[in-house]
């Protein structure tokens, strides 16, 4: 997957930061850095651009269910 951290997100796109090992929501790229808040909502954050995975449409389905998931189990 080293091709995947190269690329540029797309706005919206569900991406990993490897530096952190989360999972985000590409919400901008802003001075040469990648603004993503989590999958569920909240508190967004700041990532380089060469630390994001960009995920395949398969590993970002599952990211976004199991944060569904998450959220029905919450009740939220």
């Amino acid at each position: 997957m080293e091709n995947n951290q190269q690329a540029v997100p797309r706005i919206g796109a569900v991406v990993k930061d490897v530096r952190t090992d989360r999972f985000g929501v590409v919400l901008a790229t802003i001075g040469g850095r990648v603004q993503l808040r989590p999958v569920s909502g909240g508190m967004s954050w700041d990532a380089e651009p060469d630390g994001i995975e960009v995920l395949s449409s398969r590993q970002e389905l599952t990211v976004r269910l199991a944060a569904l998931n998450a959220e029905s189990r919450r009740g939220t």
